[in-house]
């Protein structure tokens, strides 16, 4: 029998604007669909497949460890594979995500993380959970120890560098806009070490939005991003364009979390003023929109991605 039709009215069109954090990875949809009717064999299979691809393995886990039986049917996959590196890891994130909503304790969640390290040891993954949770609600030199251990691993992780960003971005606020602050620095040296087709060479462009957000929640900038005059100063102006011209250069499709790093650039480009540019980035991003930054400050995402994309197509 076929399943139901859904619902009209309200309930469609809110699920028409859920954001997916599985992005284009038609793949692990499938899986994470199957993990939450409790058969954990189609994630062992993706996870085989994905082997030592650290940032599509840690695009994967997090994405899967957000499922609300993910911790539960982990450990049976464990009680089923006692050895099972795999099941080690994505119970350690399950749990890091329990603790962030507070229904695990923290060090629960970094007894998991540590394990699960020490069955892989050259297996970043854990590690970035353990950047999430001190990223969240550590101390600085937690978070720090926490980037270094899985640079030390992979050196161009994707979403570790992303965490430190807007973890660094709010240090400092009390002191308002400073052009010098050193979660640019960060961002500039980062990219600067990456290899040239790195996606990392957006990082300053998500540096200035993550700053942004600290400091429109301090009160030190417009709640309206577009006119806070945030991304039309000089130095903003050339971290865009550097941004946009390795983007032409390079666009990796195949990097598991492009689309982030579109909608970074898109938003940032349209905060600019620059439309044109800005409608070929929504053009590659489709409906494939994420929450941040569409957010910043305190702004609802879906109507703010809308807005934006309208004026930039000319739609509106």
């Amino acid at each position: 029998m076929s399943p139901p039709p859904p619902p009209l009215g309200r309930g469609r069109r809110r699920a028409a604007q859920a954001f997916d954090e599985a992005l284009d990875d038609a793949e692990l949809v499938a899986a994470r669909a199957a993990l939450a009717q409790g058969r954990w064999q189609n994630t062992r299979s993706l996870l085989v497949h994905t082997g030592d691809d650290w940032d599509r393995r840690a695009h994967r886990v997090t994405v899967l460890a957000r499922e609300s039986s993910c911790a539960a049917w982990a450990r049976e996959w464990l009680l089923a594979e006692p050895e099972s590196a795999d099941a080690a890891v994505l119970l350690a994130l399950a749990q890091v995500r329990r603790a962030l909503q507070g229904k695990a304790k923290p060090d629960h969640a970094r007894e998991a993380c540590r394990t699960a390290a020490a069955r892989v040891p050259a297996d970043p993954t854990p590690w970035l959970g353990l950047l999430m949770l001190e990223c969240a609600i550590g101390g600085d030199e937690d978070a720090v120890r926490s980037f270094e251990a899985v640079r030390g691993r992979y050196t161009d992780h994707h979403h570790a560098h992303h965490l430190m960003v807007a973890r660094l971005a709010t240090r400092r606020t009390e002191a308002g806009p400073d052009p010098l602050h050193e979660v640019y620095d960060f961002a500039n040296w980062a990219a600067e070490q990456a290899p040239a087709d790195s996606p990392l060479a957006i990082l300053p462009v998500i540096a200035h939005a993550e700053r942004y957000r600290a400091l429109a929640a301090a009160g030190h900038e417009s709640a309206d991003p577009a006119a806070s005059g945030h991304w039309t100063g000089r130095r903003a102006r050339q971290v865009m364009k550097a941004a946009f011209d390795w983007w032409l250069e390079w666009e990796l499709e195949g990097h598991p979390r492009r689309l982030i790093d579109l909608n970074f650039l898109a938003h940032a480009k349209f905060c600019e003023g620059r439309g044109a540019e800005a409608a070929a980035l929504f053009h590659r991003i489709g409906r494939h929109a994420t929450p941040a930054p569409w957010s910043y400050p305190h702004r609802d995402p879906h109507t703010a991605f809308a807005a934006a994309r309208a004026a930039a197509l000319g739609t509106a």
